[in-house]
């Protein structure tokens, strides 16, 4: 993953998670990071993972950092205050970054006022941009979802209380590394409330689940696919064939389209 990227500055504002919801626990700290190696390693090792780079360990950023870790034990976190380290990531001032490996992307929240920080707002951060192999639809992902330069959506209607949900989800996965950084994997769960309205965008209905659906940011094209089994197979060969047929698009010659127009 890149040593740089965009930034998100914190100068007066802040904002789920992709698996599951965060609980307290006992002692949880970050990987304690000291060279340039296990920092690499220990953002390579994960699909999401997350660092904090403090120029001083003890500023109050740095303390609601090491609070938000505790309520947070589903993402690996690290931190790190090396000069050296820090200079390799060309980080200038105290920074979270989150790096994931779905689109290869690092995010930066920069601290520029420790004041307008809390760890609601670090939660929120890690939250909104914690995009996996799979991610599960919420509020909160979503936005981290369309801020993705990756245009395509797939999306698996299922129901996670079904006995299916294991298999099911593990295909699902498997496909899914396949498309890096060409697709995002995003698992609706229909037994959520409020995921209905995402069912009924993509015109489906309950009864005819589990359903593919694939989406382009761009245009808002999309396309359904009922399944009667969730296999590799079958995910591979509906992402493939919108991926084909959006690229198709693209590179189509503006003069083609405007003899298909003429005729």
């Amino acid at each position: 993953m890149c040593p740089t990227s965009p930034c998100c500055n914190l100068g007066g504002s802040g904002e789920e998670n992709s698996s599951s919801e965060g609980t307290i626990r006992e002692e949880r700290e970050p990987v304690l990071l000291e060279d340039i190696p296990s920092t690499a390693a220990f953002i390579d090792g994960a699909e999401v993972a997350v660092v904090g780079f403090f120029q001083d360990s003890e500023k109050p950023e740095a303390l609601k950092f090491l609070t938000m870790v505790k309520n947070i034990p589903d993402v690996p976190f690290g931190i790190c205050t090396s000069s050296q380290v820090l200079s390799h990531y060309n980080i200038t001032k105290n920074t979270i970054s989150l790096f994931r490996m779905v689109d290869n992307k690092r995010q930066d929240l920069e601290i520029q006022d420790s004041n307008k920080v809390d760890v609601d707002k670090l939660s929120r951060f890690v939250r909104i941009n914690e995009l996996r192999w799979v991610t599960e639809y919420n509020p909160m992902t979503a936005v981290g979802l369309f801020d993705s330069a990756v245009q395509i959506h797939l999306l698996l209607f299922t129901d996670k209380t079904s006995p299916l949900h294991t298999e099911r989800i593990n295909k699902y996965r498997e496909a899914a590394v396949a498309f890096q950084g060409k697709a995002l994997f995003i698992l609706v769960d229909i037994s959520v409330k409020g995921n209905d309205r995402v069912l009924s965008y993509f015109h489906l209905k309950k009864s005819q689940l589990p359903a593919l659906a694939a989406y382009y940011t761009a245009d808002e094209e999309q396309n359904v696919q009922l399944l009667d089994e969730v296999s590799v197979e079958k995910i591979t060969d509906f992402c493939n064939a919108f991926l084909e047929r959006k690229e198709g698009e693209k590179t189509s010659k503006p003069e083609d389209k405007l003899f298909r127009e003429e005729l």
